[in-house]
């Protein structure tokens, strides 16, 4: 039985999903996510859930499709916000992240989502140990 996300320490594959998250290597860590999110329940699987979608937007972005990327910000913002900072991961301030990247994207529009500011590339950060 796991205890509390507070006491245990972080899965393998969750350090490395944040590793390729803040590489920008979104469809790896999408990947990496996949198989957390699988085999989790609760308030996990909306995390992985959460985050999975958000690297996949990430991706969709990079790769010119802003429907996607509009649409799967979304959703994983709207996921981690019920998550909260579950399995260590901050995850209000990753859903806050998304929501203003999300937010330039639609002003800058599909024919200038290229220049958004490379400030707002939203971080994967892990919560401080409790």
């Amino acid at each position: 039985m796991e205890g509390p996300s507070h006491l245990t320490p972080p899965p393998e594959e969750l350090l490395r999903a944040v590793e390729e998250f803040n590489r920008e290597d979104w469809f790896t860590c999408h990947e990496t996510l996949e198989t957390l999110w699988i085999n989790s329940q609760g308030d996990a699987r909306n995390l992985y859930q959460g985050l999975l979608q958000i690297a996949v937007a990430l991706h969709h972005w990079r790769s010119g499709n802003f429907n996607g990327a509009v649409t799967l910000l979304a959703r994983g913002a709207r996921r981690l916000r019920v998550a909260t900072s579950c399995r260590h991961i901050l995850a209000g301030e990753m859903a806050a992240a998304a929501d203003r990247f999300r937010e330039e994207l639609t002003n800058l529009g599909p024919e200038r989502m290229n220049c958004i500011a490379p400030s707002l590339i939203p971080l994967l950060r892990l919560a401080p140990p409790a």
